[in-house]
């Protein structure tokens, strides 16, 4: 029996149908997504209508909160069922990350994150062992900045664990709570501890100020995951390729030292020291006319502000932080340029005003972070799929070459 041709749209009904050229139709059936077969009476192909209706209406943003700013629609697009963001802030696994941190610590939030019930990643017995050939490499690397000594000793890691390639998920989540602890202790300059992260990072950066350790676990679970930023994203795509999880964290860490991601809380921190000896309003007057940005102020997903920030920010004023860094210079800011204070300015002020080392707040984020690259690499390698997005080429057309080489 003949098929109704109503089942079936032509080449130029099929691409009208998606608003896409020819070319593209063609790489969607030739990926499987949609299905085409010879006409009876022609040369020609048609197209399965609803292969094509089924991804039109795939390809139609999800409804996001109001007021909530898109993301670009060219990005790939993941399933995830680890966290998503909202305008109240980050939901780690259905809990808002900002209500998390008012009491909860890295570790908890590792196993929320990780979905994890059966083990304790964070067990006393489960440190990670450092061979001698880390040793050696941390010790030759003990000026480096903390990021580039993690990535180097983590290099040797995966050799020095037998179970880095456990396939087990329990066991899995035993190997990112060894990662964590390695790559925490390793960027303090110190042996692994089964102690409290937050409390190991005061002690090493912070010993006199006693507001330290609370204030540190705060930021560290309002860190440890941001859904698919550029280093998660990065951590996932390595992940995928089959390699272990202290390999897919070296990929995350590459990717946060840029200046557009996690390298902004450094220049947000040069922004603060500029205006320890300085009155703010003049100088953000005089940075606004130069036509200057501010790191730390804006962002591309939080319209109207970022909420992480804002809780940093309350529990440094509750701290006794200056009231012109948590107050005066986020308001003077957004009043003069409409950029709202985000997470790195409130890192920045953080490591002011407990005196940290220079440029841990790149350290700290990366420590947070670790948990929610474990997490996303844990749930790609369960998914065992290679993510190979495609490129839109909007280069010369082919033969372009030979018709200018017939011409000259």
């Amino acid at each position: 029996m003949k098929k109704s041709p109503e089942l079936y749209l032509s080449a130029r009904e099929a691409a009208a149908e998606l608003a896409i050229s020819p070319a593209t139709l063609y790489a969607y059936v030739s990926r499987g997504l949609i299905r085409s077969e010879p006409t009876p009476d022609s040369r020609k192909n048609r197209y399965r209508a609803e292969d094509v209706r089924g991804l039109k209406e795939r390809r139609v943003p999800a409804p996001e909160p109001r007021g909530f700013r898109s993301f670009d629609a060219d990005l790939p697009v993941l399933d995830t069922t680890i966290s998503t963001i909202t305008e109240d802030g980050p939901i780690y696994r259905g809990v808002n990350c900002v209500d998390l941190a008012e009491n909860d610590t890295l570790e908890h939030t590792a196993t929320l994150l990780w979905d994890v019930s059966g083990v304790d990643p964070f067990a006393a017995d489960n440190c990670p062992h450092v061979s001698d050939e880390m040793r050696a490499i941390a010790d030759a690397a003990r000026r480096a900045t903390p990021i580039d000594r993690a990535i180097a000793v983590l290099a040797l890691a995966s050799s020095a664990d037998p179970r880095a390639f456990t396939r087990a998920s329990d066991g899995r989540a035993m190997v990112g709570g060894r990662i964590v602890r390695l790559l925490v202790a390793t960027m303090l300059n110190a042996a692994p501890s089964a102690g409290p992260l937050h409390q190991q990072i005061a002690k090493a950066w912070a010993p006199d100020n006693r507001h330290a350790p609370d204030l540190i676990r705060r930021a560290l679970v309002l860190l440890a995951d941001h859904e698919l930023n550029a280093s998660t994203f990065t951590a996932r795509c390595a992940a995928s390729t089959g390699l272990n999880l202290y390999d897919a964290v070296i990929a995350g860490l590459v990717a946060l030292k840029g200046p557009k991601h996690g390298g902004a809380g450094v220049l947000a921190s040069q922004l603060v020291r500029t205006l320890v000896d300085r009155d703010v309003e003049p100088l953000v007057r005089e940075r606004v006319a130069l036509g200057e940005r501010f790191a730390g102020f804006g962002h591309g997903v939080y319209k109207h502000g970022d909420p992480r920030a804002q809780s940093l920010l309350n529990a440094l004023a509750r701290a006794g932080a200056p009231r012109k860094f948590t107050r005066e210079v986020p308001e003077r800011i957004a009043e003069a340029t409409g950029e709202l204070v985000n997470i790195d300015y409130a890192l920045a002020v953080l490591v002011h005003a407990l005196r940290f080392p220079a440029g841990s707040e790149l350290a700290l984020f990366a420590m947070a972070r670790s948990v929610g690259w474990i997490a996303h690499s844990i749930e790609q390698l369960q998914h065992g799929k290679l993510i190979r997005p495609r490129a839109r080429y909007v280069g010369p057309a082919p033969g372009r070459r030979a018709a200018i080489a017939e011409k000259s």
